[in-house]
């Protein structure tokens, strides 16, 4: 946020004169001179007020920097596995130091090393905590035996396959894309290993008509 320091500009008065009347010549002379002091003052200030924004404005623009490069990654979606949350080659940026402070959430959608890969990087969404008995039955999520409803999922990328019930493991997350017809996920590739997550998917910047958090949709369990 740029915050600036506003001053108030005095208003010059030119002093009155003492003089009588008849000495109206001299006195009207002597005008431009009095005015010239006041019209320079008041260029410095403008000057002054300029520096002061510029100053402010260098500051914010290095803030909001560090604060890009340090906590935040810009990275590109490849694929229609989280669509329509996400689409293929869509441009987000992840908080890669939200896991320091907060655990991961079902709901999250996170950003992780694939587990057959390292050198790959894969973008879903997590359903299943450590300790969990994760099932799909015709498509519908179960955690421990009870439905999961998932708004984020519509109809038509509904998966009406059954998935046996799992464990997840200690320090271990199952995963699935919203697009289930089409997602290489944990049921595939199983459980992914909390040390190969590596941030949270926040903020959607383009295409345009994409931009907004992605924050705001979250499984919740009955």
């Amino acid at each position: 946020m740029d915050r600036s320091d506003q001053r108030q500009r005095g208003t010059a008065t030119s002093p009155e004169n003492p003089g009588p009347a008849l000495c109206s010549a001299p006195a009207s002379a002597s005008a431009p001179a009095a005015s010239a002091p006041a019209t320079a003052s008041s260029a410095n200030n403008l000057r002054k007020e300029i520096r002061i924004w510029t100053r402010d404005l260098l500051i914010a623009i290095g803030l909001a920097l560090v604060i890009i490069v340090f906590l935040y990654q810009p990275v590109k979606v490849e694929g229609t596995s989280m669509a329509p949350l996400l689409s293929d080659q869509e441009r987000i940026f992840i908080n890669k130091f939200v896991y320091r402070f907060e655990p991961i959430q079902r709901g999250d959608v996170v950003v992780f090393w694939y587990p057959l890969d390292h050198s790959k990087s894969f973008i879903k969404r997590v359903v299943g905590l450590p300790g969990e008995t994760v099932e799909l039955r015709q498509g519908t999520l179960y955690i421990n035996g009870k439905v999961v409803p998932e708004p984020y999922v519509p109809p038509q990328y509904e998966d009406n396959s059954d998935y046996a019930p799992k464990v997840v493991p200690p320090d271990h997350f199952f995963v699935l894309g919203d697009h289930r017809i089409s997602s290489n996920d944990s049921r595939v590739f199983g459980m992914v290993a909390s040390e190969y997550i590596y941030g949270r998917a926040v903020f959607a910047y383009w295409p345009v008509d994409h931009f907004g958090s992605l924050e705001t949709t979250e499984a919740s369990s009955k």
